[in-house]
Protein backbone atom coordinates (compact mmCIF):
# COMPACT_ATOMS: atom_id res chain seq x y z
CA UNK A 1 0.00 0.00 0.00
CA UNK A 2 1.52 3.17 -0.87
CA UNK A 3 1.19 5.47 2.28
CA UNK A 4 2.12 9.19 2.69
CA UNK A 5 2.71 10.26 6.38
CA UNK A 6 2.89 14.19 7.16
CA UNK A 7 4.53 15.21 10.16
CA UNK A 8 3.51 18.25 11.33
CA UNK A 9 5.64 18.67 14.49
CA UNK A 10 5.60 22.76 13.60
CA UNK A 11 2.30 23.17 12.60
CA UNK A 12 1.67 23.36 8.81
CA UNK A 13 0.99 26.14 6.12
CA UNK A 14 0.11 25.86 2.62
CA UNK A 15 3.57 26.33 1.21
CA UNK A 16 5.53 24.27 3.52
CA UNK A 17 3.35 21.43 2.69
CA UNK A 18 3.58 22.31 -1.24
CA UNK A 19 7.52 22.53 -0.63
CA UNK A 20 7.58 18.93 1.41
CA UNK A 21 5.31 17.22 -1.62
CA UNK A 22 7.66 19.03 -4.04
CA UNK A 23 10.58 16.93 -2.95
CA UNK A 24 9.00 13.82 -3.35
CA UNK A 25 8.25 14.17 -7.07
CA UNK A 26 11.24 13.40 -9.88
CA UNK A 27 10.23 16.03 -12.36
CA UNK A 28 10.11 19.29 -10.00
CA UNK A 29 11.41 22.23 -12.47
CA UNK A 30 8.68 20.57 -14.57
CA UNK A 31 5.72 20.80 -11.82
CA UNK A 32 7.05 24.54 -11.08
CA UNK A 33 6.79 25.47 -14.79
CA UNK A 34 3.05 24.15 -15.09
CA UNK A 35 2.14 25.64 -11.66
CA UNK A 36 3.61 28.96 -13.29
CA UNK A 37 1.89 28.16 -16.64
CA UNK A 38 -1.74 28.29 -15.18
CA UNK A 39 -1.13 32.15 -15.63
CA UNK A 40 -2.90 33.01 -11.82
CA UNK A 41 -2.50 36.88 -12.26
CA UNK A 42 1.12 38.48 -11.32
CA UNK A 43 1.57 34.91 -8.97
CA UNK A 44 5.39 33.20 -9.75
CA UNK A 45 6.39 30.29 -7.55
CA UNK A 46 10.08 29.26 -7.47
CA UNK A 47 11.55 26.50 -5.05
CA UNK A 48 14.35 27.75 -3.22
CA UNK A 49 16.98 25.76 -0.72
CA UNK A 50 16.44 26.31 2.96
CA UNK A 51 18.73 25.11 5.78
CA UNK A 52 17.23 24.50 9.74
CA UNK A 53 18.96 23.17 12.16
CA UNK A 54 21.30 21.95 9.89
CA UNK A 55 18.66 19.89 8.12
CA UNK A 56 18.34 21.08 3.54
CA UNK A 57 15.18 21.03 2.96
CA UNK A 58 12.94 23.00 0.32
CA UNK A 59 11.22 27.03 1.12
CA UNK A 60 8.53 27.62 -1.76
CA UNK A 61 8.64 31.11 -2.63
CA UNK A 62 5.19 32.42 -3.86
CA UNK A 63 5.20 36.32 -5.64
CA UNK A 64 2.26 38.69 -6.29
CA UNK A 65 3.56 41.03 -8.70
CA UNK A 66 7.06 40.45 -7.73
CA UNK A 67 6.76 40.55 -3.97
CA UNK A 68 6.19 37.56 -1.73
CA UNK A 69 2.61 38.53 0.02
CA UNK A 70 1.61 37.58 3.29
CA UNK A 71 -0.92 34.84 2.19
CA UNK A 72 -4.73 36.22 2.61
CA UNK A 73 -6.10 33.00 2.44
CA UNK A 74 -9.30 33.35 4.44
CA UNK A 75 -12.44 35.62 3.96
CA UNK A 76 -14.21 38.41 5.35
CA UNK A 77 -18.13 38.81 5.25
CA UNK A 78 -18.84 42.41 5.34
CA UNK A 79 -17.98 44.09 1.97
CA UNK A 80 -19.90 46.82 2.26
CA UNK A 81 -17.42 49.08 4.58
CA UNK A 82 -14.81 51.57 2.79
CA UNK A 83 -11.55 51.60 3.98
CA UNK A 84 -9.41 55.03 3.25
CA UNK A 85 -6.67 54.52 4.11
CA UNK A 86 -2.39 53.58 3.46
CA UNK A 87 -0.71 50.22 5.09
CA UNK A 88 2.73 50.45 6.46
CA UNK A 89 3.26 46.65 7.25
CA UNK A 90 6.10 44.52 8.71
CA UNK A 91 5.89 40.90 9.23
CA UNK A 92 8.44 38.78 10.49
CA UNK A 93 6.12 35.72 10.39
CA UNK A 94 6.03 32.48 8.87
CA UNK A 95 2.76 31.29 7.84
CA UNK A 96 -0.77 32.79 7.27
CA UNK A 97 -3.65 33.97 9.11
CA UNK A 98 -7.13 36.00 8.28
CA UNK A 99 -7.49 38.94 10.21
CA UNK A 100 -11.44 40.60 9.69
CA UNK A 101 -12.71 44.14 9.37
CA UNK A 102 -15.82 45.24 9.35
CA UNK A 103 -16.02 48.68 10.32
CA UNK A 104 -15.21 52.40 8.95
CA UNK A 105 -11.05 53.54 8.88
CA UNK A 106 -10.23 56.60 7.55
CA UNK A 107 -6.59 56.88 8.42
CA UNK A 108 -3.35 55.51 8.39
CA UNK A 109 -2.08 51.89 9.60
CA UNK A 110 1.47 51.05 10.80
CA UNK A 111 1.70 47.64 11.79
CA UNK A 112 4.71 45.84 13.61
CA UNK A 113 4.41 41.85 13.62
CA UNK A 114 6.82 39.84 15.43
CA UNK A 115 5.19 36.10 15.21
CA UNK A 116 6.44 32.77 14.58
CA UNK A 117 4.77 32.08 11.62
CA UNK A 118 3.08 34.72 8.73
CA UNK A 119 -0.58 35.34 8.88
CA UNK A 120 -3.13 36.49 6.55
CA UNK A 121 -4.17 39.87 7.54
CA UNK A 122 -7.94 39.84 5.67
CA UNK A 123 -9.45 43.19 3.83
CA UNK A 124 -12.32 42.01 2.42
CA UNK A 125 -13.76 45.21 1.67
CA UNK A 126 -13.11 47.94 -1.43
CA UNK A 127 -9.80 49.94 -0.74
CA UNK A 128 -8.61 53.29 -1.59
CA UNK A 129 -5.30 53.63 -0.49
CA UNK A 130 -1.52 53.84 -1.15
CA UNK A 131 -0.16 50.37 -2.12
CA UNK A 132 2.66 49.24 -4.62
CA UNK A 133 -0.01 47.17 -6.36
CA UNK A 134 -3.00 48.20 -8.43
CA UNK A 135 -6.02 49.34 -6.86
CA UNK A 136 -7.54 45.76 -5.13
CA UNK A 137 -10.80 43.90 -6.14
CA UNK A 138 -12.40 41.27 -3.96
CA UNK A 139 -13.63 37.33 -4.71
CA UNK A 140 -16.51 35.95 -3.04
CA UNK A 141 -16.78 31.87 -2.68
CA UNK A 142 -18.03 31.62 -6.08
CA UNK A 143 -15.11 33.89 -7.96
CA UNK A 144 -12.61 31.58 -6.07
CA UNK A 145 -14.58 28.47 -7.55
CA UNK A 146 -14.45 30.23 -11.25
CA UNK A 147 -10.76 31.00 -10.72
CA UNK A 148 -10.15 27.34 -9.89
CA UNK A 149 -12.32 25.99 -12.52
CA UNK A 150 -10.77 27.85 -15.08
CA UNK A 151 -7.46 26.53 -14.16
CA UNK A 152 -5.96 23.57 -16.88
CA UNK A 153 -5.18 21.08 -14.13
CA UNK A 154 -6.97 18.15 -13.75
CA UNK A 155 -10.70 18.18 -12.74
CA UNK A 156 -9.94 16.03 -9.36
CA UNK A 157 -7.48 18.73 -9.04
CA UNK A 158 -10.19 21.40 -8.98
CA UNK A 159 -12.37 19.42 -6.92
CA UNK A 160 -9.85 18.91 -4.44
CA UNK A 161 -9.41 22.59 -4.17
CA UNK A 162 -12.69 24.06 -4.38
CA UNK A 163 -13.19 21.36 -1.16
CA UNK A 164 -10.42 22.70 0.93
CA UNK A 165 -11.86 26.18 0.12
CA UNK A 166 -15.04 25.11 1.24
CA UNK A 167 -13.98 23.96 4.49
CA UNK A 168 -12.08 27.45 5.22
CA UNK A 169 -15.31 29.46 4.18
CA UNK A 170 -17.21 26.79 6.23
CA UNK A 171 -15.30 27.78 9.57
CA UNK A 172 -14.73 31.46 8.82
CA UNK A 173 -18.68 31.76 8.49
CA UNK A 174 -18.68 30.39 11.45
CA UNK A 175 -16.26 32.24 13.48
CA UNK A 176 -17.41 36.15 11.96
CA UNK A 177 -21.61 34.56 12.62
CA UNK A 178 -21.88 35.43 8.99
CA UNK A 179 -23.05 33.09 6.23
CA UNK A 180 -20.86 31.86 3.51
CA UNK A 181 -23.12 33.98 0.74
CA UNK A 182 -21.41 36.93 2.80
CA UNK A 183 -18.04 35.92 2.53
CA UNK A 184 -15.50 37.83 0.29
CA UNK A 185 -11.88 37.05 -0.35
CA UNK A 186 -8.90 39.85 -0.89
CA UNK A 187 -7.75 39.76 -4.26
CA UNK A 188 -4.39 39.41 -4.31
CA UNK A 189 -4.08 37.88 -0.95
CA UNK A 190 -6.28 35.31 -2.84
CA UNK A 191 -3.85 34.39 -5.33
CA UNK A 192 -0.91 33.55 -3.75
CA UNK A 193 -3.29 31.70 -1.38
CA UNK A 194 -4.89 29.71 -4.42
CA UNK A 195 -1.53 28.57 -5.34
CA UNK A 196 -0.98 26.90 -2.68
CA UNK A 197 -4.11 25.31 -2.24
CA UNK A 198 -3.96 24.28 -5.92
CA UNK A 199 0.10 23.24 -5.73
CA UNK A 200 -0.47 21.11 -2.66
CA UNK A 201 -4.10 19.68 -4.46
CA UNK A 202 -1.78 18.75 -7.76
CA UNK A 203 0.89 17.16 -5.86
CA UNK A 204 -1.29 14.72 -4.30
CA UNK A 205 -2.94 13.96 -7.37
CA UNK A 206 0.82 13.54 -8.60
CA UNK A 207 1.82 11.36 -5.55
CA UNK A 208 -1.24 9.35 -5.90
CA UNK A 209 -1.24 7.58 -2.00
CA UNK A 210 -3.41 5.14 -1.26
CA UNK A 211 -3.54 6.87 2.39
CA UNK A 212 -2.43 9.74 4.08
CA UNK A 213 -1.84 9.99 7.52
CA UNK A 214 -0.92 12.58 9.38
CA UNK A 215 0.59 12.92 12.64
CA UNK A 216 -1.21 15.00 15.67
CA UNK A 217 -0.72 18.93 14.52
CA UNK A 218 1.41 21.17 17.03
CA UNK A 219 -0.61 24.54 16.55
CA UNK A 220 1.56 26.82 18.87
CA UNK A 221 -0.07 28.73 21.95
CA UNK A 222 -0.22 31.45 23.70
CA UNK A 223 -1.71 34.61 21.26
CA UNK A 224 -0.94 36.53 18.02
CA UNK A 225 -1.82 40.07 17.64
CA UNK A 226 -3.90 41.25 15.22
CA UNK A 227 -6.29 44.68 14.38
CA UNK A 228 -9.44 43.54 16.51
CA UNK A 229 -7.26 42.83 19.22
CA UNK A 230 -5.70 40.03 20.74
CA UNK A 231 -6.59 36.40 19.39
CA UNK A 232 -5.94 33.16 21.39
CA UNK A 233 -3.63 30.31 19.59
CA UNK A 234 -5.25 28.61 17.48
CA UNK A 235 -7.62 31.35 15.90
CA UNK A 236 -11.26 30.67 15.76
CA UNK A 237 -11.14 29.45 12.19
CA UNK A 238 -8.03 27.18 12.32
CA UNK A 239 -9.55 25.50 15.85
CA UNK A 240 -12.94 25.39 13.68
CA UNK A 241 -11.75 23.36 11.32
CA UNK A 242 -9.21 21.19 13.61
CA UNK A 243 -12.45 19.87 15.28
CA UNK A 244 -11.95 16.40 15.29
CA UNK A 245 -8.11 16.58 14.76
CA UNK A 246 -5.78 15.70 17.28
CA UNK A 247 -4.02 18.75 18.00
CA UNK A 248 -1.63 19.97 20.94
CA UNK A 249 0.54 23.20 21.94
CA UNK A 250 2.52 24.74 24.58
CA UNK A 251 5.92 24.03 23.08
CA UNK A 252 6.15 26.70 20.88
CA UNK A 253 4.63 30.59 21.38
CA UNK A 254 3.02 31.59 18.35
CA UNK A 255 0.71 30.51 15.91
CA UNK A 256 1.97 27.18 13.99
CA UNK A 257 -0.84 26.37 11.64
CA UNK A 258 -3.07 28.25 9.63
CA UNK A 259 -6.38 28.33 8.08
CA UNK A 260 -4.71 26.84 4.60
CA UNK A 261 -2.61 24.62 6.09
CA UNK A 262 -5.54 22.96 8.55
CA UNK A 263 -8.30 22.86 5.59
CA UNK A 264 -5.75 21.30 3.60
CA UNK A 265 -4.68 18.25 6.31
CA UNK A 266 -8.06 17.77 7.42
CA UNK A 267 -9.08 17.43 3.52
CA UNK A 268 -6.85 14.71 2.80
CA UNK A 269 -5.90 13.04 5.74
CA UNK A 270 -7.35 9.38 5.49
CA UNK A 271 -6.66 9.25 9.68
CA UNK A 272 -4.56 11.11 12.24
CA UNK A 273 -2.10 9.24 14.42
CA UNK A 274 1.70 8.35 14.93
CA UNK A 275 3.95 7.21 11.52
CA UNK A 276 2.55 3.37 10.54
CA UNK A 277 4.98 0.38 10.32
CA UNK A 278 6.36 1.21 6.36
CA UNK A 279 9.14 0.89 4.61
CA UNK A 280 10.02 4.84 3.44
CA UNK A 281 11.39 5.44 0.30
CA UNK A 282 11.48 9.17 -0.19
CA UNK A 283 11.31 11.84 2.36
CA UNK A 284 10.49 15.57 1.89
CA UNK A 285 11.46 18.55 4.24
CA UNK A 286 9.07 21.67 3.98
CA UNK A 287 10.81 24.47 5.29
CA UNK A 288 9.36 27.85 6.90
CA UNK A 289 11.04 31.05 7.01
CA UNK A 290 11.65 31.64 10.52
CA UNK A 291 14.56 29.96 12.82
CA UNK A 292 13.59 28.36 15.97
CA UNK A 293 15.73 25.85 18.24
CA UNK A 294 13.29 23.04 16.28
CA UNK A 295 13.40 22.63 12.59
CA UNK A 296 10.74 24.85 11.39
CA UNK A 297 9.59 22.37 8.77
CA UNK A 298 6.79 19.97 7.67
CA UNK A 299 8.30 16.53 6.57
CA UNK A 300 6.66 14.13 4.42
CA UNK A 301 7.60 10.55 3.99
CA UNK A 302 6.28 8.55 1.48
CA UNK A 303 6.86 4.96 0.95
CA UNK A 304 5.03 1.43 1.48
CA UNK A 305 3.26 -0.30 4.18
CA UNK A 306 3.42 -3.34 5.73
CA UNK A 307 0.15 -3.67 5.88
CA UNK A 308 -3.78 -2.36 6.32
CA UNK A 309 -4.56 -0.85 9.85
CA UNK A 310 -7.78 -2.31 10.87
CA UNK A 311 -9.27 -1.12 14.05
CA UNK A 312 -10.64 -3.82 16.49
CA UNK A 313 -11.97 -4.86 20.04
CA UNK A 314 -10.99 -7.55 21.93
CA UNK A 315 -13.54 -8.92 24.56
CA UNK A 316 -12.20 -10.57 27.24
CA UNK A 317 -13.61 -12.52 30.60
CA UNK A 318 -12.17 -14.67 32.78
CA UNK A 319 -13.92 -18.36 33.80
CA UNK A 320 -13.45 -21.08 36.73
CA UNK A 321 -16.36 -22.69 36.87
CA UNK A 322 -16.89 -24.05 33.15
CA UNK A 323 -16.48 -27.25 31.68
CA UNK A 324 -13.87 -28.02 28.48
CA UNK A 325 -16.92 -29.09 26.51
CA UNK A 326 -19.53 -25.66 27.25
CA UNK A 327 -15.74 -23.29 26.95
CA UNK A 328 -15.93 -24.83 23.21
CA UNK A 329 -19.73 -24.48 22.76
CA UNK A 330 -19.63 -20.55 23.52
CA UNK A 331 -16.17 -20.86 21.10
CA UNK A 332 -18.01 -22.52 18.26
CA UNK A 333 -21.32 -19.90 19.13
CA UNK A 334 -18.65 -16.37 19.02
CA UNK A 335 -17.03 -17.77 15.41
CA UNK A 336 -20.67 -18.29 14.03
CA UNK A 337 -21.42 -14.88 14.79
CA UNK A 338 -18.37 -13.39 13.36
CA UNK A 339 -15.59 -12.76 15.73
CA UNK A 340 -12.57 -12.80 14.08
CA UNK A 341 -10.81 -14.95 16.25
CA UNK A 342 -11.22 -16.67 19.76
CA UNK A 343 -9.29 -18.12 22.13
CA UNK A 344 -8.40 -19.39 25.37
CA UNK A 345 -5.30 -19.09 27.97
CA UNK A 346 -4.25 -20.75 30.79
CA UNK A 347 -4.95 -18.32 33.95
CA UNK A 348 -4.80 -18.62 37.72
CA UNK A 349 -7.63 -16.97 39.47
CA UNK A 350 -8.12 -16.65 42.99
CA UNK A 351 -7.94 -19.10 46.04
CA UNK A 352 -5.65 -20.34 43.78
CA UNK A 353 -8.31 -21.95 41.33
CA UNK A 354 -6.98 -22.70 37.66
CA UNK A 355 -8.64 -21.51 35.04
CA UNK A 356 -9.08 -19.37 31.78
CA UNK A 357 -9.44 -16.03 30.02
CA UNK A 358 -12.02 -16.47 26.94
CA UNK A 359 -10.56 -13.53 24.10
CA UNK A 360 -12.89 -12.50 21.32
CA UNK A 361 -11.51 -10.26 18.28
CA UNK A 362 -14.10 -8.68 16.53
CA UNK A 363 -14.91 -5.44 14.48
CA UNK A 364 -15.83 -2.60 16.19
CA UNK A 365 -19.73 -2.58 15.05
CA UNK A 366 -19.98 -6.72 15.88
CA UNK A 367 -18.72 -6.25 20.10
CA UNK A 368 -22.19 -5.46 21.31
CA UNK A 369 -23.44 -8.51 20.02
CA UNK A 370 -20.50 -10.36 20.92
CA UNK A 371 -20.42 -9.14 24.21
CA UNK A 372 -24.36 -10.56 24.20
CA UNK A 373 -23.18 -14.03 23.50
CA UNK A 374 -20.64 -14.28 25.78
CA UNK A 375 -22.76 -13.08 28.78
CA UNK A 376 -25.58 -15.36 27.67
CA UNK A 377 -23.35 -18.33 27.07
CA UNK A 378 -20.41 -18.35 29.77
CA UNK A 379 -20.81 -18.12 33.86
CA UNK A 380 -19.17 -14.44 33.52
CA UNK A 381 -21.24 -11.87 34.60
CA UNK A 382 -19.03 -9.14 33.21
CA UNK A 383 -16.98 -8.50 29.99
CA UNK A 384 -14.06 -6.69 29.48
CA UNK A 385 -13.83 -4.37 26.24
CA UNK A 386 -10.62 -2.75 24.56
CA UNK A 387 -10.22 -1.10 21.87
CA UNK A 388 -6.92 -1.31 19.60
CA UNK A 389 -5.64 -1.59 16.44
CA UNK A 390 -3.55 -4.17 14.07
CA UNK A 391 -1.75 -4.29 10.78
CA UNK A 392 -3.27 -6.71 8.30
CA UNK A 393 -1.59 -8.19 5.47
CA UNK A 394 -4.04 -7.82 1.88
CA UNK A 395 -5.23 -11.28 1.45
CA UNK A 396 -6.96 -13.40 -1.17
CA UNK A 397 -7.89 -16.61 -1.76
CA UNK A 398 -6.76 -18.72 -4.91
CA UNK A 399 -8.18 -22.39 -6.05
CA UNK A 400 -4.96 -24.21 -6.90
CA UNK A 401 -6.01 -27.14 -9.37
CA UNK A 402 -3.26 -30.37 -7.93
CA UNK A 403 -2.71 -33.96 -8.70
CA UNK A 404 -4.94 -34.62 -5.36
CA UNK A 405 -7.69 -32.05 -6.65
CA UNK A 406 -8.28 -28.49 -6.00
CA UNK A 407 -6.99 -26.68 -3.18
CA UNK A 408 -7.66 -23.69 -1.51
CA UNK A 409 -4.47 -21.30 -1.13
CA UNK A 410 -4.28 -17.97 1.04
CA UNK A 411 -1.94 -15.36 -0.80
CA UNK A 412 -1.09 -12.67 1.76
CA UNK A 413 1.06 -9.44 0.00
CA UNK A 414 3.58 -7.07 1.89
CA UNK A 415 6.31 -5.32 0.36
CA UNK A 416 8.64 -7.77 -1.18
CA UNK A 417 7.55 -10.35 -0.18
CA UNK A 418 4.32 -12.92 -0.27
CA UNK A 419 2.82 -15.86 2.16
CA UNK A 420 0.85 -18.44 1.15
CA UNK A 421 -0.74 -21.22 2.87
CA UNK A 422 -3.03 -23.91 2.11
CA UNK A 423 -6.30 -24.27 3.27
CA UNK A 424 -6.90 -26.98 5.94
CA UNK A 425 -9.67 -27.86 5.32
CA UNK A 426 -8.81 -29.06 1.82
CA UNK A 427 -5.97 -31.00 2.66
CA UNK A 428 -7.90 -32.81 5.73
CA UNK A 429 -10.03 -33.97 3.05
CA UNK A 430 -7.29 -35.49 0.72
CA UNK A 431 -5.69 -36.55 3.79
CA UNK A 432 -8.98 -38.49 4.63
CA UNK A 433 -9.89 -39.55 1.25
CA UNK A 434 -6.55 -41.46 1.13
CA UNK A 435 -5.97 -42.49 4.41
CA UNK A 436 -3.05 -40.74 4.90
CA UNK A 437 -1.20 -37.89 7.50
CA UNK A 438 -2.22 -34.40 6.87
CA UNK A 439 1.57 -33.75 5.68
CA UNK A 440 1.42 -36.22 3.18
CA UNK A 441 -1.53 -34.71 1.70
CA UNK A 442 -0.07 -31.15 1.63
CA UNK A 443 3.31 -32.86 0.31
CA UNK A 444 1.17 -34.88 -2.52
CA UNK A 445 -0.98 -31.72 -3.38
CA UNK A 446 2.67 -29.55 -3.92
CA UNK A 447 1.25 -26.46 -1.82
Amino acid sequence: MKTLYLECGMGAAGDMLMAALLELIPDQQTFLDQMNGLNLPGVALSAEPAVKCGITGTHMRVTVHGEEEESIDAPDHDPAHHHDHEHDHHHDHEHEHAHDHSHHHDHEHEHTHDHEHDHDHEHAHDHDHSHPHEHHHHASPADIDGIIDGLAVPEAVKRDAKAVYALIAQAESRAHGRPISEIHYHEVGTMDAVADVVGVCWLMHRIGADEIVVSPVHVGSGFVRCMHGILPVPAPATAAILEGVPTYGGAVQGELCTPTGAALLKHFATRFGDRPLMATEKIGYGMGKKDFERANCVRAFLGRRAGEMEEIVQLECNLDDMTGEAVGFAMEQLFLAGARDVYTVSIGMKKSRPGVMLCCVCLPQDADALAALILRHTTTLGVRRVACARYTLPRTVETVDTPCGPVRVKVAKGPGFTKSKAEYDDLARIARDQGIPLDEAKRQAQV
